[in-house]
């Protein structure tokens, strides 16, 4: 089971990265773009637990991650950026600050990851590069 959990946590930041990219373009309810999805895409129902509080957590604390997100990325206003960038970033950036059991490190690995996969060809240096300076500013700074 130890060796499935960072599938299942991989498998549960791809489905929370869909359903954000999803509800953003829809303007529907979470609850009704998570219903939804879980009936046309059938996720592995190990992975819905954690996406479904990965979801939860960036909707409700999105005014507070876009300011961050915002402070570390000069020049990009948070609409300025791709939907999927964007909550690629509040995906990592929740995990980041809100999440105890995942190191800071692993979810910039895994944003990275998701913005290879789900991206344009300059997301994952985008998304390293903004999720590095909250590393650094707001991680760091808490911790030392």
């Amino acid at each position: 089971m130890k060796k499935k959990l960072p599938f299942l946590k991989r498998k549960a930041r791809e489905i929370a990265l869909q359903v954000l990219y999803q509800k953003e373009l829809a303007q529907e309810s979470l609850e009704d773009v998570w219903k939804d999805f879980c009936e046309h895409y059938h996720p592995l129902p190990e992975a819905q637990e954690y996406a479904w509080k990965l979801v939860q957590g960036v909707v409700e604390n999105q005014i507070g991650i876009d300011l961050i997100i915002e402070r570390y990325s000069p020049g990009w206003r948070i609409e300025r950026m791709s939907v999927i960038d964007r909550n690629i970033l509040r995906l990592a950036v929740y995990e980041m600050l809100y999440i105890d059991d995942v190191p800071p490190k692993v979810s910039i690995n895994e944003a990275i990851e998701l913005a290879k996969g789900f991206g344009s060809k300059t997301s994952a240096s985008f998304v390293n590069g903004i999720l590095d300076a909250v590393y650094h500013h707001e991680i760091m700074k808490t911790e030392g």
